[in-house]
């Protein structure tokens, strides 16, 4: 490893201790590398700004920023255990081209507001591919929903309730992940403010040319107060966390659904060959892996919420505990994006059975339409559902369920599905 920028003469490093302090910072860092080397470079037109660096100083920084950048990204510069961190790698190699040029590189900041802003750069980035996931899945499932709709049996309790249809069942989901992309957009909103030029926590005694930085970086606004930008550390992180994990509560549930209608027992779903797996000793087997799979991934976002929540009990100021919120948060946000970018082809390709759905559909699912048609008729509604209730097994007798479906006008419901409305709240995102 190299020496540490914090090394002091007098003082003995011991090996044991360093791997403790260091752990795996410097490969996580390498997930943020490239955002620190942008924020490197506004930092340096900053202090070009007030006079810190010199012109050729600042344009011999921006270059071998830039050079390292793509010797990162083709596997020239490999960032690994010679360095203590990411931020360590940028000042060594800069000053290792550049003297004393890379040595000024630091000047009134400090590495927690570096990986303030790489990671809050990171995050901005992560949360434009979760609105991206959550529109392509509403964009599927709008799709899907404007096919003929095709009887369902509606469940709650896991016990056969009503007639539904497939078309009710992609809609309520685009519904929700048009919501869940509208959560994304606002979380970026929320936390798209520079924390650069804000140094350990309490600025420093240099007019820093943050309004700078905060335009060359693309945020909307500058995080004035440098105390509050290190109390943000981990409850912006959190709040990205929570709008993937928003997205990933509507994917659990409809995992769920999927696991229950490819069984033998529902046989309602058939699942594209690629998204399942054979069993290891069971020749006749096929198992929807992915989809238990998709089912459980909400589990890695809330733990790794979980855990950065437990790293927060903390008096303001910069404590070393939040090293550990890198790896819990780089794990949530991977996984959980990975599990969102899958399910858009699984629902464009999954294939319904009609005759089990229709098959599934009893007599009795009837009832509910039988009272609030005596309702309708001017019955006292529990009048209405009192008959309907001991009349139910018989409840079908000459109905179906395009007939069912047909006469659900309410908003949102089978014959008032209002897909044009969605349309037009997702097609908003986009503007």
């Amino acid at each position: 490893m190299s020496q540490p920028l914090w090394q002091k003469s007098g003082i003995q490093i011991d090996p044991r201790i360093m791997q403790f302090l260091a752990g795996d910072d410097v490969i996580l860092d390498r997930e943020f590398f490239l955002h620190d080397i942008t924020a490197s470079k506004a930092h340096v037109e900053g202090l070009a700004n007030i006079g810190v660096v010199s012109a050729d100083e600042v344009a011999a920084l921006k270059r071998e920023l830039d050079v390292l950048a793509e010797d990162f990204r083709s596997g020239a510069f490999v960032l690994d255990e010679r360095y203590e961190d990411g931020h360590s790698a940028i000042e060594a190699r800069l000053t290792e081209r550049l003297g004393d040029a890379g040595r000024r590189v630091h000047t009134g900041r400090s590495r927690n507001d570096q990986i303030l802003v790489a990671t809050r750069l990171w995050l901005k980035d992560k949360l434009a591919e979760l609105e991206a996931h959550c529109r392509a899945v509403a964009e599927v499932c709008l799709e899907r929903a404007a096919q003929p709709a095709l009887p369902l049996p509606g469940y709650t309790h896991l016990q056969r309730a009503v007639v539904s249809s497939t078309a009710m069942w992609f809609a309520g989901f685009a519904e929700g992940f048009i919501d869940n992309a509208l959560r994304a957009r606002q979380t970026r909103d929320w936390i798209d403010a520079n924390p650069l030029g804000t140094a350990a926590g309490y600025g420093v005694n240099l007019p820093l040319d943050r309004e700078h930085t905060t335009r060359a970086l693309g945020f909307a606004r500058m995080q004035v107060s440098p105390i509050y930008a290190q109390l943000s550390r981990g409850k912006f992180e959190m709040a990205v966390l929570e709008a993937i994990a928003s997205a990933m509560l509507d994917l659990r549930r409809l995992a769920w659904d999927l696991s229950l209608f490819t069984t033998a027992e529902f046989n309602f779903v058939a699942l594209p060959s690629q998204y399942t797996t054979g069993s290891s000793i069971m020749p006749n087997k096929r198992n929807p892996d992915v989809v238990e799979l998709l089912r459980a991934s909400y589990a890695s976002v809330a733990a790794a919420r979980c855990e950065i929540e437990q790293l927060l009990s903390l008096p303001s100021g910069y404590q070393r505990d939040l090293q550990f919120s890198k790896g819990s948060l780089f794990h949530g946000v991977r996984h959980g994006l990975m599990a969102l970018e899958l399910l858009p082809g699984l629902l464009a390709q999954m294939q319904w059975n009609e005759a089990m759905m229709r098959g599934a559909i009893e007599p009795a699912m009837y009832a509910t339409d039988v009272a609030i048609e005596q309702a309708a008729a001017g019955v006292p509604f529990r009048d209405a559902y009192r008959a309907a209730a001991e009349t139910a097994a018989s409840a079908g007798t000459g109905r179906t369920p395009e007939a069912s479906l047909a006469a659900r006008t309410s908003p949102g419901a089978g014959n008032a599905l209002r897909l044009d409305e969605l349309r037009a709240r997702l097609a908003a995102l986009g503007r």
